[in-house]
C-alpha cells in the first residue's frame, strides 16, 4: 500500500460573502484557515484521492472543474476516482453568483474565488498522489459527544429546526443522535503515525451565523490533535450521515455553558477536545494492528433515484410566497433584505418548476462511491442525509467498521440537498420541506439498498 497527504491553505485574500444562511454576510476577517487536505491511496492497482474541504458544499463544477485541473497535472491518476467532501461549515467562501448580490468592488466575487479555489484544491490533490510512499492503514472507533438532533417536534405533531423545547407543548426531540467516531489511522514505512481520517455524524456549524471565515471546530480538532501526536500528523474531517444533527443544544444548554464557563473554554474548544480525546483513545489499540496490504478496492457508480413529487398544496404555498416575495422591494443596499429575498423566491420559483414539469415515476442520476480498506467499507453520498439512513446501511453492512461520508459531490447532476425520513416529512419545517430537497423517502431506501449492494459486491 502507498499512502500520500497534503494540505492546503484556501482562506481568501479578500473579504468574500459567506455561504450558508439566507442573508447576506460579508466576512469582516479570518479567524482560521480554512483547508483543503487531501489523502492519496494505491494498492494492487487501485486508486483513490480523498480530499476533504471547509465547505458548506462542493458543487458539480467545481468538482469537474477541479478533476480536469487534477488530470492535466497527473498521467497516472484517474480522476474519475476522486471524491470531494466538505465539512459543511457555514463560514467559508461562496463560490457561486447570484446567492448574495453584492455590489462592492473591495469584495472578491464568487467566480474569483472559485478560480483561487479550483488551482488550490487540484494542486494539493497532484502534491499528495506524487508524495505516495509505502505505509499501512488501520481502523479505529470512539465515542465523543459533538452531534444532537436539531429537530423538537410538539405535541400536535409538527417539528421545527431549533425549536423551543422549553414550552407546554414540547413533546420530543424528533430522531436518535449518534455519538460514534469512525477512524482509519495511517502509518509510513517505519510504523509512524502519519495522519487520520475522523469520521463523525455532525456538521461543522458551532459558529455557523458569524461574519468571519473560519473551519469552526474542525480547527480546534486539528490544532488538538497536532498538538497531542505531532506537528506533522495530517486530519482528513468528514461529515457522516447528519443531515438532522447539529453542535447546537436542544437541552442542557445552560448546564453546559456553566461546564464551559468554568472550563475557560468555548463550545468550540471543547468539541475539538472532545474529537481528540476519541483520536486519543484509538491511537494506542489501532497501532497494534496496521495493515500494509489490505483488500483495496473503490467502486464509482451513478445511480438512479426516484424523486420526491411535488403535491398539489406544496406547489399552492410555494406560489403565495413567491408571490408575497416579488410584491416586496428592499432597498438595494439592504444587502441582508435583498439576498433574503432572491434566495427565498428561488427555492419558491424551484418548487413551481418542478411541479409543472414532474412525471411519476422520474429519476435523477446521484454518484456514490463505496471503498473497501481492509475490513472497513467506506460510503458517499451527496446529501444532507438524514441519520436513520446511515444507521440502516451501518447496521446490515458486511464490513466491520462502515464509515459514511455525506455531502460528497456528484459529477452526475447538482443534487446537493437535504435527504428527510418520512416522520421528519410528517413533522415539515425546515429539512423536511418540499424546497429542502427533491428526493423523500423512497429515495433515501434507494440510497440505502444500493449502498448496501456495492459493499456487498466488494465482500463477495
Amino acid at each position: 500500500m502507498k499512502l500520500g497527504w497534503a494540505q492546503v491553505d484556501v482562506s481568501p485574500l479578500e473579504p468574500v460573502a459567506l455561504r450558508g444562511q439566507h442573508v447576506t454576510r460579508i466576512s469582516t476577517h479570518i479567524e482560521d484557515p480554512v483547508t483543503v487536505t487531501a489523502l492519496a491511496i494505491e494498492s494492487g492497482g487501485e486508486q483513490a484521492v480523498l480530499v476533504s474541504c471547509d465547505r458548506v458544499s462542493v458543487p458539480t463544477f467545481i468538482l469537474n472543474r477541479v478533476c480536469d485541473a487534477v488530470a492535466a497535472r497527473l498521467d497516472d491518476f484517474d480522476p474519475a476516482k476522486l471524491f470531494m467532501t466538505c465539512t459543511h461549515t457555514h463560514t467559508a467562501p461562496e463560490v457561486e453568483e447570484g446567492f448574495y448580490p453584492v455590489d462592492d468592488p473591495t469584495v472578491m466575487t464568487p467566480t474569483a474565488y472559485a478560480d483561487y479555489f479550483v488551482e488550490h484544491a487540484a494542486e494539493v490533490i497532484a502534491k499528495a498522489w506524487k508524495r505516495r510512499e509505502e505505509g499501512g492503514i488501520s481502523r479505529g472507533f470512539a465515542y465523543a459527544v459533538i452531534g444532537h438532533n436539531r429537530r423538537v417536534a410538539y405535541k400536535d405533531g409538527h417539528a421545527q429546526m431549533y425549536g423551543t423545547a422549553n414550552r407546554p407543548d414540547f413533546e420530543c426531540i424528533e430522531g436518535y443522535e449518534d455519538h460514534s467516531v469512525d477512524l482509519l489511522f495511517t502509518w509510513d514505512g517505519l510504523g509512524r503515525i502519519t495522519g487520520v481520517a475522523i469520521d463523525v455524524p455532525c456538521p461543522s456549524q458551532e459558529v455557523e451565523g458569524e461574519y468571519f471565515v473560519s473551519a469552526d471546530f474542525w480547527h480546534d480538532a486539528r490544532e488538538e490533535i497536532k498538538k497531542r501526536l505531532g506537528a506533522h500528523v495530517n486530519v482528513l474531517a468528514l461529515c457522516g450521515a447528519g443531515g438532522d444533527q447539529s453542535p447546537h443544544l436542544q437541552i442542557y444548554k445552560q448546564q453546559e455553558d456553566e461546564l464551559l464557563r468554568r472550563k475557560g473554554l468555548s463550545r468550540r474548544q471543547e468539541i475539538g477536545r472532545r474529537i481528540a480525546d476519541a483520536v486519543s483513545s484509538a491511537v494506542e489499540a489501532a497501532a497494534k494492528e496496521i495493515e500494509v496490504e489490505p483488500v483495496f478496492k473503490h467502486l464509482v457508480r451513478t445511480i438512479d433515484m426516484p424523486l420526491r413529487m411535488v403535491t398539489d398544496a406544496e406547489h399552492e404555498k410555494a406560489s403565495r410566497e413567491y408571490a408575497e416575495m416579488q410584491a416586496t422591494q428592499p432597498d438595494p443596499a439592504d444587502l441582508q433584505a435583498t439576498s433574503y429575498r432572491v434566495i427565498i423566491s428561488g427555492r419558491c420559483k424551484d418548487v413551481m418548476d418542478r411541479h409543472a414539469r414532474q412525471k411519476p415515476g422520474e429519476t435523477k442520476p446521484v454518484e456514490i462511491h463505496a471503498l473497501r480498506i481492509g475490513e472497513a467499507a467506506m460510503a458517499t453520498n451527496p446529501f444532507e442525509l438524514y441519520l436513520d439512513y446511515g444507521l440502516r446501511i451501518k447496521a446490515r453492512s458486511k464490513a466491520a467498521q462502515t464509515i459514511l461520508v455525506q455531502l460528497t459531490a456528484s459529477r452526475a447532476e447538482e443534487v446537493v440537498t437535504y435527504l428527510p425520513t418520512a416522520r421528519a416529512i410528517e413533522g415539515q419545517g425546515y429539512g423536511a420541506e418540499i424546497p429542502d430537497g427533491i428526493f423523500g423517502p423512497e429515495g433515501g431506501q434507494a440510497l440505502v439498498e444500493e449502498t448496501l449492494g456495492m459493499i456487498d459486491e466488494m465482500w463477495e
